[in-house]
């Protein structure tokens, strides 16, 4: 086994002035936050702050019989200004390093150390800020840029403002320099960032962190807020201590950006999140960051943006001193406190081991040497060196097995650490369990007993357990133990291969962890649509795997289900409980926003029917199996949905286009039908949700819902789709969809002629098509159900003067009955011939239409009015003899 040792490398005296060093720092063992490192720690630098304010160095040359023969001049610093912070800016030799020294007033000063001229030498002093009023009130720099976050005052002629808007008064600047022999040219000031709070700025590699001051008192909705910002892509980044992912990412328009604007739409989201504070930081050098939080979680904040939670410290942070250290050595988190220094793995997760220590230290990270953690103290510098234990390797294996045990040892490790925390979270006591009581106590049996089955399964070899079974001896092979081997062998080997993915993880190239992940999302998406019925942990776990790797899961899809797509539809060779799973009902109706009785809401227009512009749902975090697909299918195979949808229909037993109106859905109200309830939402509606989420382009989108809509088969879709088609003047397609779905239904037949006859009555767009529409006319449509549904969809003549009837009686510039040749109304001749048919289908007691149809030149003869005679009474004999209406016989 390996363990740590602490060894020193310094102890001050190859400093110069070592014993003053050492009384400094033992004055201030409770608290170095004022001493800086050289990042090569050659040089310590203390900040005074009381009683006056300066800064003192110490030195180590590499060649001190040099030092000692010249006259060197050392860095010691009294000023009236404190100074705020320390910045290296270049680090070309061994023999030379430039210093800036930061003022809280904005001043800089340039130092130059050169080991063959020993000494510090002042380049130059500059002004940072703009305004002489600024105050800085934190620096660091990145690359070639010097980036601060400044106080700038009200003027005197502002009025007083709130303490919530004084709190935001200050701004995030950068100003580019470039370091010469002579000195530090300093480019123009750039304001990246105004009407920002307090930020402590941090930088790591080609990155900026802004984190809220932890020595003030900040709103509480900035206090939960960290902003990366990349100088060089100009992009801010939203994340919290309490979401692995951002909440946010903000590309800059301009040359600067207001802070309240990039928090004006998470305002809200902000409001309600948990997050635990920042106790300690440190940049990790690569573009990421290391943070200690109130919550004990030791994380790494990675410069996309992903929080990943990496250790959780057993003990209260309040025990902690108030200055932790924490620093990353590539793979290895090293945290110092006052009586220890931990070193965590990274990857893994796990504590590496813990070294105590007598007093307090301060990281600092050597590029010279960067997986070894170092720390100066009142003592000296530490570094921690890795060894091996030679005598307890031979004792627990005395042979050269150990590091095929290695991976059942950790596998061993992580069952107990999983059974602290299930009988943690059932546990009524306070005391926090630990792996060292849980092993000793005697009191949990099973997570000792798995452990037992686990070393001995790692014992005997699993890779080679089929060819053992026959070699084992008596003692061994016990039937019960048998038994039970075989019966926890499938589970046995899914943990140690869980084990060994890990590690392939871990160790891989990038294209061995691609094929992996290939692997396992085929795997684990077979598996979940296998599964009889999955449950609510299940579909979330699939929604992320989805979510994570997108293409990955798609090509899972199509090896699961078997598609085959020939060109013309697809096909699906899978299994029905596979399906089964795929087409199980959604747990909330995901339509309900934008969908009513398989109508999309419309608008009517004086021409004609527009479809209008669907309002976008957000997508649901949790989709169901087979939203989850359309969405899948949908973003690599658009062209593959209503295929896709009429295929999902077939395997739910639907016959496809021709329904039979038993099966139909006409628009029942709310509470009736079978579609009123969410777990009977059609299939197409479902498909329809997921398209009006995700497409950004309104005609590929309504392209893809009239296919999906004709592909459902139901009438109610099938009249919508007409609808839309007519609303975009596609007359061609309107008249082939017409032609086609006629002959499904006589009821569907009369709603999409009584739904064509009322556009003809608008406009002359189908002239063209009159002959067609009216071979589609049912058989049950009367005469007067024509006139009666031409005479109520005329455009009104306000919206048109140009419109009028020809039976109107209004004046109009064309002789009537005569339409003027560019006019869009409907006249007599364009409907003569289907009244023509109509009539010659109806009786005769109907024969009057038609000669009203031929116009005669005069109105037809009265019919004949014969006088009836009727018994005469004497009181109303002479009465009745006077009215001849009343002695005629009424027409």
């Amino acid at each position: 086994m390996a363990r740590f040792v602490l060894e020193q490398t310094s102890d001050f005296l190859d400093y110069n002035g070592g014993a003053n060093l050492a009384e400094v720092l033992t004055q201030r063992s409770s608290d170095l936050s004022d001493v800086r490192v050289s990042p090569e720690g050659r040089h310590i630098h203390v900040i005074l702050r009381t009683p006056t304010a300066g800064l003192v160095t110490f030195d180590k040359y590499q060649r001190p019989h040099l030092a000692l023969s010249q006259k060197k001049q050392d860095l010691c610093l009294t000023r009236t200004v404190p100074i705020l912070d320390l910045l290296y800016l270049t680090q070309n030799s061994t023999d030379s390093a430039v210093l800036a020294v930061i003022y809280d007033n904005g001043k800089a000063e340039f130092w130059r150390f050169r080991e063959s001229k020993p000494g510090w030498h002042l380049l130059q002093t500059s002004d940072l800020c703009n305004s002489p009023r600024a105050k800085v009130v934190s620096v660091c720099a990145c690359a070639n840029s010097i980036i601060w976050c400044e106080e700038r005052p009200p003027s005197e002629s502002s009025p007083v403002l709130s303490s919530s808007r004084n709190k935001l008064r200050y701004c995030v600047c950068r100003r580019d320099f470039e370091v010469e022999e002579g000195g530090v040219v300093l480019r123009g000031v750039k304001i990246a960032l105004h009407n920002n709070p307090k930020f402590t700025v941090i930088s790591s590699g080609d990155y900026v962190y802004l984190l809220p001051d932890l020595k003030t008192k900040p709103l509480v909705i900035i206090n939960k807020v960290i902003l990366g910002w990349s100088p060089r892509r100009d992009t801010f980044r939203l994340s919290t201590t309490c979401k692995s992912t951002p909440i946010k990412e903000d590309t800059l328009s301009t040359k600067e950006s207001d802070f309240k604007r990039l928090l004006a739409d998470c305002l809200g989201f902000l409001s309600v999140l948990d997050s635990p504070e920042i106790c300690s930081y440190s940049s990790t050098g690569c573009g990421g960051l290391a943070l200690l939080l109130s919550s004990g979680w030791a994380c790494f904040l990675q410069k996309e943006g992903i929080l990943r939670q990496v250790y959780k410290l057993d003990y209260n942070l309040h025990t902690f001193g108030p200055h932790t250290s924490l620093c990353m050595y590539q793979e290895t988190l090293a945290l110092l406190t006052d009586q220890s220094l931990h070193l965590i793995d990274v990857n893994c997760g796990t504590e590496r081991g813990t070294i105590k220590i007598k007093n307090a230290g301060l990281l600092f990270r050597n590029p010279n040497e960067k997986s070894m953690p170092q720390f100066v103290s009142e003592e000296g510098i530490y570094v921690v060196t890795e060894t091996k234990d030679v005598n307890s390797k031979l004792k627990s294996s005395g042979s050269s097995k150990v590091e095929s045990i290695q991976p059942g040892a950790l596998l061993i490790e992580a069952v107990f650490e999983e059974a602290c925390k299930y009988y943690q979270q059932r546990s009524l006591s306070s005391t926090r369990l630990t792996v060292d009581a849980l092993k000793k106590g005697g009191r949990f049996q099973a997570p000792i007993s798995l452990a037992t089955i686990l070393r001995t399964y790692l014992r005997t070899g699993w890779r080679h357990r089929e060819e053992q079974n026959g070699i084992l001896n008596g003692d061994e092979a016990v039937a019960g133990q048998d038994k039970l081997m075989s019966s926890l062998e499938s589970e046995l080997k899914a943990l140690v291969a869980l084990e060994e993915i890990k590690g392939r993880l871990v160790k891989g190239s990038v294209k061995e962890v691609e094929a992996l992940c290939e692997n396992l999302v085929e795997t684990e998406v077979s598996r979940l649509l296998s599964s009889a019925e999955i449950d609510k942990d299940s579909l979330l776990y699939l929604n992320t795997i989805f979510k994570l790797f997108p293409c990955q899961a798609w090509r899972a899809v199509q090896a699961t289900l078997q598609f085959h797509y020939n060109g013309e539809g697809l096909s699906s060779s899978s299994l029905h409980e596979i399906w089964k799973t795929v087409l199980s009902p959604a747990p909330t109706s995901p339509v309900s926003n934008h969908c009513t009785n398989g109508e999309y809401k419309h608008s009517l227009n004086a021409n004609h029917i527009t479809n209008s512009k669907l309002k976008v749902p957000s997508v649901p975090a949790v989709m169901p199996v087979f939203e989850l697909l359309c969405h899948s299918v949908y973003l690599f195979e658009p062209s593959w949905l209503p295929s896709f949808l009429e295929l999902s229909q077939q395997q739910q037993g639907s016959a496809g286009l021709a329904l039979s109106l038993v099966s139909s859905s006409w628009g029942f109200p709310s509470g009736r039908g079978a579609e009123s309830s969410d777990k009977n939402v059609p299939l197409y509606k479902r498909a329809l949700s997921v398209v009006s989420s995700l497409s950004s382009d309104q005609e590929q989108s309504q392209d893809l819902e009239v296919e999906l809509l004709l592909v459902s088969g139901r009438p109610n879709a099938i009249l919508q789709a007409l609808r839309i088609l007519m609303g975009r003047q596609q007359w061609d397609r309107v008249t082939q969809v017409a032609k086609k779905f006629c002959k499904q239904s006589p009821l569907l037949n009369k709603e999409i002629f009584s739904t064509l006859l009322c556009e003809v009555a608008q406009h002359r767009e189908l002239d063209p098509y009159l002959e067609l529409l009216w071979s589609l006319c049912p058989e049950d449509i009367t005469v007067t159900n024509i006139l009666n549904m031409v005479l109520k969809n005329l455009p009104s003549p306000k919206s048109n003067s140009s419109l009028s009837f020809p039976l109107s009686t209004a004046a109009t510039s064309s002789p009537a009955p005569f339409a003027n040749s560019q006019s869009s109304q409907l006249t007599i001749g364009l409907l003569k011939p289907l009244l023509r048919k109509v009539l010659e289908r109806e009786t005769k007691s109907n024969q009057g239409y038609v000669d009203i149809l031929q116009s005669p030149s005069y109105p037809p003869p009265t019919p004949p009015r014969q006088p009836v005679e009727r018994p005469r009474t004497g009181t109303s004999e002479s009465t009745e003899s006077d009215n001849p209406v009343s002695t005629m016989v009424g027409s």
